[in-house]
């Protein structure tokens, strides 16, 4: 068996030390849209939790939506501040992980977070777990709670 992606092992301690519950899941091909997460989880794709970073002013901000949702970035900013799509280094240096396996938490710093109500109707969640290939189940509640987030509609 192959030893975990050293961002699958920072995950899964901050994953304990914020008393998550979750499975986490390493896929065996990466999941880079809802659509394949929630193909390979056997789960609706509304039930995806994809972790969006924007840079605003220079500054993350992080968005949790629900796969079956696009951002509507005027409205959002509306909120947050003018909203940019950031670019991989802007995601890397804020969140220590890459696009496509961005995790809700544990990133060098925090980043101010918001996330999509549309979640709530899920039993189960699924979210990034810090690699591409890496998912982990939680509820909306228990992520709410591990990230500190603020709901905000996103569409």
């Amino acid at each position: 068996m192959p030893a975990e992606h050293p961002s699958i092992t920072t995950f899964r301690a901050e994953l304990d030390r914020r008393g998550g519950t979750g499975e986490i899941v390493v896929l065996p091909d990466s999941v880079h849209t809802a659509a394949l997460a929630a193909e390979a989880l056997g789960c609706e794709v509304g039930a995806i939790a994809n972790s969006l970073l924007f840079d605003s002013d220079d500054s993350p901000v992080l968005l949790l939506t629900s796969g079956a949702h696009r951002v509507d970035l005027a409205r959002v900013a509306g909120v947050t501040g003018p909203l940019v799509r950031a670019d991989k280094d802007f995601v890397r240096r804020h969140t220590g992980q890459v696009i496509g396996g961005v995790s809700p938490f544990a990133h060098p710093a925090p980043v101010p977070t918001y996330i999509d109500p549309w979640l709530r109707r899920h039993e189960v969640v699924w979210a990034a777990a810090g690699h591409p290939a890496a998912v982990f189940s939680t509820t909306y509640d228990e992520l709410v709670a591990m990230t500190g987030a603020t709901e905000l509609e996103v569409e």
